[in-house]
């Protein structure tokens, strides 16, 4: 790896750190999840456990090693909810009790799958399948949620103090440090930074003087300003269009299996919960878009040697074509949501 590559990957880092600390700082409420979580629990569980299989599944037929078949799985669990919100606002449907739940599970989708990648991660460090590599990721996970909780406790004094201070960009330079501390001490404890960022982002989503509408733009700034296009970039630069031409097959039954999993489950989960079939429908085609988790999973999966360029590209793909099939599908499920209520 030549010296520009080593600092683009380095830049690339920090923006994996902070597009997961921006997801749980700017798009999380813990209040608000705490207070619809019995609702989003069953469709959001469903929502992951079966694209989890499917994407397992798929890839112990083309006869990958086993952890690759677990990080397939996983990087098929989280949901992008940004690109669902702007079509669900479009429709008024964002304020209703499909947008809610479909909000609310996307969270508990990334959350999900962050608790899987720290679980496969220990397997990939210990070469074994075993319980040693869970108890081991537990007791490590454990430690790693006391501090952490302890920090949360120690936050809103922490800001106060900052407020006090009435120095200029004070509170946004806590918010960065809160964002860098969380991801040190997930690394340190090992487990992988974007974790411990993103429970970051949880941390201060309760506090509200870490929350006013000016520091959050330029967090917002900062984030997607400069850090998160390099880790975007890094990703595009490392697609492999040739190794991709080796596997269509497989790439083509990835994007099905990876849109029909989000579909299925949302859909068999929703309507547990009272959701009509329409509805339903709705929360499924919502939870169908990947752009963000899943992509800095793969990352870390290609970086540790797990996940080879074939699967890495097909993936890829995958995220561009949820990416441009949602909105579609989702607008139109709307429609004729809309239509048949009319017709009624």
């Amino acid at each position: 790896m030549n010296p520009d590559d080593v600092v683009l990957k380095f830049l690339a880092g920090f923006g994996a750190i902070f597009l997961l600390f921006t997801a749980g700082y700017k798009e999380t409420n813990i209040r608000e999840l705490q207070a619809t979580l019995k609702q989003s629990f069953l469709p959001a569980t469903l929502g992951v456990i079966v694209p989890f299989g499917l994407g397992f599944l798929l890839c112990k037929i083309f006869n990958f090693p086993f952890l690759e078949c677990l990080f397939v799985g996983v990087v098929l669990m989280p949901t992008n909810i940004g690109v669902t919100v702007r079509t669900l606002i479009d429709f008024d449907y964002l304020s209703t009790k499909v947008g809610s739940i479909r909000l609310n599970a996307s969270i508990l989708d990334d959350i999900a799958c962050l608790f899987m990648l720290a679980v496969v991660m220990q397997m990939a460090v210990y070469h074994e399948i075993s319980a040693r590599p869970l108890l081991t990721m537990g007791g490590k996970l454990l430690v790693f949620l006391i501090i952490i909780i302890i920090l949360g406790r120690m936050l809103p004094t922490f800001f106060g103090y900052i407020q006090k201070m009435h120095v200029e960009e004070s509170i946004f330079a806590g918010v960065i440090m809160v964002a860098l501390l969380s991801a040190y001490l997930a690394e340190y404890f090992g487990l992988h930074a974007i974790i411990g960022a993103f429970i970051g982002g949880l941390l201060l989503s309760t506090i509200p003087i870490a929350k006013i509408q000016d520091v959050k733009d330029k967090v917002s700034g900062f984030s997607y300003g400069i850090f998160v296009p390099i880790f975007f970039a890094f990703i595009g630069l490392s697609v492999d269009l040739g190794a991709l031409s080796t596997v269509g097959l497989f790439a083509a039954l990835l994007i099905i299996f990876a849109l029909a999993g989000k579909v299925i489950g949302g859909f068999i989960g929703s309507r547990l919960v009272g959701l009509d079939s329409y509805d339903s429908l709705i929360y499924g085609v919502g939870g169908m878009p990947r752009a963000g988790v899943e992509l800095v999973v793969i990352a870390i999966g290609k970086d540790m040697g797990i996940i080879g360029p074939e699967v890495f590209s097909a993936v890829i793909l995958m995220v561009a074509v949820s990416i441009i099939v949602t909105p579609i599908a989702l607008k139109y499920t709307i429609i004729v949501k809309n239509q048949t209520s009319r017709n009624v």
